[in-house]
């Protein structure tokens, strides 16, 4: 019968014990780490799920690092939308109830104060989040806008809006009568035609209406087109009137009413009845032509500057007036970067703007939420104050209460909201739907990262009491296991025996 040896039940012993202390160790890891293994290895059957939900749980995370870019860069433009809606407010108020005091630079304290809102406006379009330009569509690398003195005052070769508002006007007004030619074909009669040949500068006939008695009206027909009135042989009563309706370049329309009176002195707007006809045809042209003479030197200049602001902003390619001599001109001709500032310098494109940015939040969902600066909410804007900061009046020009009044009526008009087109608040509304997206998105993805997360912990977690307890036992057995080793050691043949 074989005989073990004390050295062979010892290394038995020494295995047990081994086996205890990585035991041991594992639990106290364990412990330590809270989960039940450091590698996928080592969470059994579970494993596979744990992946699943691990790399579900980092996918969330990868959406929300995006959301969280996109909403900065959102409400970053929102604050320049908010900063736009309110200067358009405020110049459109200050337009409605602006004066026509004249400082020494030619231009009143509402337009003034429109230089300083169109500095403000250039800056919020130039708005970045980041090393992002929010305003530039695609380009995000340029700003969208010219510096403000590049785009009034122009620089070097290249010129701005102030030169071809100069350069409209004198095309425009003409010799003083906006391209119109008041003559009496007749001695009784009064003719007036616009420039022969057809020009699109100056004041447009558009209609004629007329209660003079006795009085035959013609026109306005023809290219370029003309009408006449003829008084006949009969002068016409007092108070008879013949009104004149005219086209402006900025197509709005303005009209000028004479009135026949024998009433002395001679009230505004009227002309003299005579003791002829002919007379009275010779008082009806001069007061037309003192009538169109101011309508061109007042309401016209307004019109033209802000047809100027159209083309410099809204035109492409961008139009001027084939110069010199201006006053005279009869065509435009396309501006070139070379000779005119070109305005927007970011991405022009005929996509919806909001999708040259696109941000996707989740697995299947993503928001635009990309801008142009030429959109027509801010052009129609930009135009309307930077031809108001543009324009100025000699304080000694007999009309500059006329152009000034026909000035602010018409950029107050312009800054209100027409129906039909596109406001800062359509803009804003975009925005706020992308934003209303990505918040929806974070609370569905809040809740599937806690139930994500609550699974991964049942198949990665551990009971710390469980854990604790176990710890506990094999510590018992542990210091068992060691003691017992211990009296083996140091037992002899001797003692044994």
């Amino acid at each position: 019968m074989a005989i073990d040896g004390v050295s062979g039940r010892t290394s038995y012993l020494g295995s047990g014990i081994i086996n205890l202390r990585q035991q041991l160790e594992g639990l106290s890891q364990q412990l330590t780490s809270g989960k039940v293994a450091t590698t996928y290895a080592g969470q059994g059957f579970n494993r596979g799920l744990g992946v699943a939900f691990r790399s579900q749980l980092d996918g969330i995370d990868a959406f929300k690092n995006t959301a969280t870019t996109v909403t900065t860069r959102i409400e970053v433009a929102n604050l320049s939308l908010q900063q736009l809606a309110k200067t358009q407010s405020t110049v459109k108020a200050a337009a409605v109830s602006a004066t026509t005091n004249l400082d020494s630079n030619g231009q009143t304290p509402a337009q003034r104060s429109a230089s300083l809102s169109l500095i403000d406006i250039v800056e919020q379009l130039n708005v970045r989040a980041g090393d992002r330009y929010l305003f530039s569509g695609r380009a995000t690398d340029t700003p969208p806008v010219a510096p403000v003195d590049e785009l009034l005052n122009g620089i070097g070769a290249q010129a701005g809006l102030k030169q071809l508002i100069n350069e409209r006007r004198q095309a425009d007004v003409g010799s003083g009568t906006g391209r119109l030619a008041i003559t009496a074909p007749t001695a009784t009669s009064v003719s007036l035609a616009e420039e022969t040949p057809a020009t699109v500068f100056g004041i447009k006939l558009s209609a004629v209406n007329s209660t003079l008695t006795g009085a035959t009206v013609t026109g306005p027909t023809g290219s370029p087109a003309a009408l006449s009135i003829d008084l006949g042989a009969t002068n016409p009563n007092n108070g008879d009137k013949v009104t004149f309706t005219f086209a402006l370049p900025d197509g709005t329309f303005e009209s000028i009413e004479l009135t026949a009176s024998n009433v002395t002195p001679l009230p505004a707007n009227s002309f003299a009845i005579g003791a002829t006809s002919a007379t009275t045809a010779a008082n009806l042209n001069a007061a037309l032509t003192s009538s169109v003479t101011s309508l061109a030197n007042g309401a016209l200049v307004a019109a033209s500057a802000v047809k100027s602001g159209d083309e410099f902003f809204n035109s492409t390619p961008l139009q001027r007036v084939t110069g010199p001599s201006f006053a005279t001109a009869t065509t435009q001709t396309a501006g070139t970067p070379a000779n005119t500032v070109t305005w927007y310098r970011g991405e022009i494109g005929t996509d919806p703007a909001r999708g040259t940015a696109i941000g996707r939040v989740d697995q299947s969902i993503t928001v635009q939420y990309g801008a142009r600066a030429n959109e027509q909410a801010f052009r129609s804007e930009l135009q309307s104050i930077a031809v108001f900061a543009a324009v100025t009046t000699s304080p000694v020009n007999p009309n500059a209460s006329n152009q000034l009044t026909a000035l602010n009526q018409r950029i107050a008009q312009n800054l209100s909201d027409q129906p039909g087109t596109q406001s800062i608040q359509d803009v804003q509304a975009d925005f706020a739907g992308a934003r209303a997206a990505i918040d929806a998105v974070a609370q569905r993805q809040n809740q599937a990262k806690s139930i994500a997360q609550s699974f991964l912990a049942e198949i990665e977690g551990i009971n710390n009491d469980e854990i604790a307890a176990k710890i506990l036992a094999i510590q018992t057995s542990l210091q068992a296991s060691y003691q017992t080793t211990s009296t083996l050691f140091q037992l002899s043949l001797v003692k044994f025996l």
